[in-house]
């Protein structure tokens, strides 16, 4: 996915051996265990760099001052060495798609920890090569746990339901960002009934006017939307107790006459958009040449914000009908790790150090996206949500935004924040519970699968364009 800003950021390192030399050479009497050296894999732009300006540093309300003075790496490469008395370098480098990562370890490239997506987290379960977390990540008890002791409790949910055969995705993966799939669109050109479903991108009143994602399974899951429509518009389904399965179920369908049908679908959504893409859209909104664009929710809160500099309001909908909830997470490669306890101990450290409060809202703020992490005992993450969204103290159109079923604490997260954010920013970033409730995790598919609606985005992409 595309993330806030750019970055080319691979570090090149002297091995331990060259280290140690080093410290001879310059008269070090004693030797010095070596450092640990960390293979970190990453989305491209999915991290703070750090160089913030001053005028950019967060004033939260307990007093907390938060900066990204440095790079994410460089201050857990101090915070390792300050916590553990163990120096560790980490080699960081960044890939375009899941796809991609997948490729380049295919090929040979070996890493220690990467972050992909759930489904391609749940391959990688099904082929072996992850390192499942040690019981001592999930303890509670230790401060340094971050990540299980600020895990949003919505999201811990989630992933214990996650699969891959009979392991549990939470033994493997350590969530980082989340979010849903919408419609940006201009309010000024697209009425908000338009956008309570999907099939608008079909209309060809607004032909030429909208783009879809580039992307086969994020335009497979909208196809599944528009296909059952009327099925997940049902009362009687929406009320049942099966509600859930069934959405999940449909919206996993890869069988032969479902993929056609989808294909047709597609198809027809193709000719009516402006282009395929995967970052041009919020450009396009802004322009004026789009009016809606498909958008996952952290790229929303992006395309509103710089709509908004440029002087137009743009808005954020999630269809009635379902919408895809996905995750990227934090990941230990087996062939990397090779059984080190060093090895594994600083990766386990690294998820922990980003998922501490702060570090987690300077990189929510540096890539867009919303963090898995609610706080636990801290309030930091909360803070920000209202630093962020939180309305005036004498503002006058106003309203309720309940966030308890993230945070935590029933009743306790209850934002006031400006009615207008009601389908912005704050919509896109923490979607309401309803939206949740209708959204479904795509599945890791079979080969099979895989090959079917590969060749129908082939069809879609090369054949059907006029």
């Amino acid at each position: 996915m595309e993330k806030r800003r750019t970055i080319t950021y691979i570090r090149y390192l002297l091995s331990a051996a060259l280290t140690a030399g080093l410290f001879l050479l310059a008269g070090c009497g004693q030797s010095e265990e070596s450092a640990v050296i960390l293979r970190v894999a990453n989305s491209e732009e999915y991290i703070d760099e750090g160089g913030w300006d001053e005028e950019e540093r967060i004033e939260l309300e307990d007093g907390t001052s938060i900066i990204g003075t440095n790079s994410m790496i460089d201050d857990f490469e101090q915070w390792y060495k300050e916590t553990y008395g163990v120096e560790v370098r980490v080699e960081y480098s960044a890939y375009g798609t899941n796809e991609e990562l997948y490729n380049q370890m295919s090929l040979g490239n070996t890493f220690d920890v990467v972050c992909p997506s759930e489904y391609m987290i749940m391959k990688l379960m099904g082929e072996g090569r992850l390192q499942p977390f040690s019981d001592d990540f999930f303890d509670r008890s230790d401060k340094r746990n971050y990540y299980i002791r600020g895990l949003s409790p919505y999201i811990d949910d989630i992933f214990h339901q996650l699969k891959q055969g009979d392991q549990e995705l939470s033994r493997y993966g350590a969530g980082y960002m989340w979010g849903v799939m919408g419609i940006v669109y201009n309010p000024q050109k697209v009425s908000r009934e338009a956008v309570k479903h999907w099939d608008m991108l079909l209309d060809p009143a607004y032909h030429k006017q909208i783009t879809m994602k580039d992307s086969v399974r994020d335009s497979y899951f909208v196809g599944l939307g528009i296909l059952h429509e009327k099925e997940l518009l049902d009362p009687a389904l929406v009320q049942s107790s099966g509600y859930s399965d069934t959405i999940s179920r449909w919206l996993n369908d890869t069988g032969q006459e479902t993929v056609d049908k989808v294909e047709e679908i597609l198809s027809d959504m193709r000719e009516n958009a402006y282009s395929l893409e995967t970052d041009s859209g919020k450009a396009d909104l802004v322009t004026g040449r789009v009016v809606a664009n498909m958008q996952w929710s952290g790229d929303a809160v992006y395309s509103l914000d710089q709509a908004e500099e440029d002087g137009v309001r743009l808005a954020y909908s999630v269809p009635e009908e379902c919408s895809n909830l996905w995750f990227d997470g934090w990941c230990m490669m087996r062939d990397g790790l090779e059984q080190d306890g060093r090895k594994q101990q600083a990766a386990q450290a690294w998820i922990n150090f980003l998922s501490r409060p702060d570090n987690v809202i300077r990189n929510m703020y540096y890539v867009g996206y919303t963090s898995v992490i609610a706080g636990g005992d801290s309030d930091l993450v909360y803070q920000y949500a209202e630093y962020c969204y939180g309305a005036e103290e004498d503002g006058e159109d106003t309203a309720e935004y309940p966030m308890s079923y993230f945070f935590g604490d029933e009743g306790d997260h209850i934002l006031v924040t400006d009615r207008e954010q009601l389908e912005r920013q704050l919509y896109a970033q923490y979607p309401p519970e309803e939206v949740l409730r209708r959204s479904a995790v795509m599945n890791c598919f079979s080969e099979e699968a895989n090959r079917r609606i590969s060749q129908m985005w082939i069809n879609i992409r090369c054949f059907n364009w006029m």
